[in-house]
């Protein structure tokens, strides 16, 4: 199972709203999800995420789509865990 964290899209029409999400690569981007991780306004700018449970996600393995890579990166959030370095790995 091909994990990866994406951001879902909500919000109504001309006003996107997205959320962070953990999902199989093979769901919809919209459809089912494993666990939600917080979420992202572009309008405002806002964005809140779970730096904790993100982190442990990327030393499961699961993989950021590249928009949500620059994100993390953004907020200080390392998208360079994996399995092997999951104890070194952290929220900054």
């Amino acid at each position: 199972m091909a994990v990866r964290i994406r951001l879902k899209r909500m919000g109504a029409k001309k006003r996107p709203f997205y959320r962070f999400v953990v999902a199989d690569s093979r769901y919809p981007r919209d459809g089912r999800f494993i666990e939600e991780l917080g979420y992202y306004n572009p309008l405002s700018k806002e964005i809140k995420i779970d730096k904790e449970r993100t982190v442990y996600w990327l030393g499961q393995g699961a993989q950021p789509s590249d928009t949500v890579k620059n994100i993390l990166k953004k907020e200080g959030v390392s998208a360079k865990c994996n399995k092997e370095t999951a104890d070194t790995c952290e929220a900054e």
